[in-house]
């Protein structure tokens, strides 16, 4: 007795569906990082121009960056945090809201704090740009992705073929 010899065959076939939409959602996923990037680069880069116009040198007597100008997040933090230092030496140790209706110091201490909120808003707004430029590397990553997968509409059907 003689058995035939069982071999397979594999067949390539297009997909059953329509893979247009998910192509598209790639490309549009891709596209929406590239803006996300631009986006957070421009906010960087003006957020920083405006930081450097107000020409603010970060003291001798601060944690870091001393003589360096505010241009970017860490100088801006370091700066925030030296002005706090400063108002509460002039004010021993009170804070704005501490601090009686009627001393003169009062007023310089709710400058002190305008300015910290201002150099702290800086640097949450340089943390939005780097968010919305990683995101937006993630974007095209998983767009690519998308579109890379879509784009590889391979159906495999293996039969039985005997000889």
């Amino acid at each position: 007795m003689s058995e035939a010899a069982v071999t397979t065959a594999d067949t390539v076939a297009p997909p059953e569906k329509k893979v247009g939409l998910v192509k598209a959602a790639g490309i549009l996923g891709m596209l929406g990082g590239v803006a996300l990037i631009v986006v957070g680069i421009v906010v960087w880069i003006m957020v920083s121009t405006q930081l450097q116009a107000e020409n603010i040198v970060v003291p001798d007597d601060a944690a870091a960056f001393q003589g360096q100008t505010v241009s970017g997040p860490f100088t801006a933090y370091v700066q925030a945090d030296i002005i706090q230092h400063h108002a509460l030496e002039m004010s021993d140790g009170k804070t704005y809201a501490q601090l009686d209706r009627e001393d003169p110091v009062r007023a310089t201490l709710m400058n002190a704090s305008f300015l910290r909120s201002s150099l702290f808003t800086s640097v949450v707004s340089f943390g939005v740009a780097a968010f919305a430029m990683g995101v937006g590397v993630l974007s095209i990553l998983f767009g690519w992705a998308i579109h890379r997968l879509a784009s590889i509409p391979v159906v495999v059907r293996r039969a039985s073929v005997a000889s």
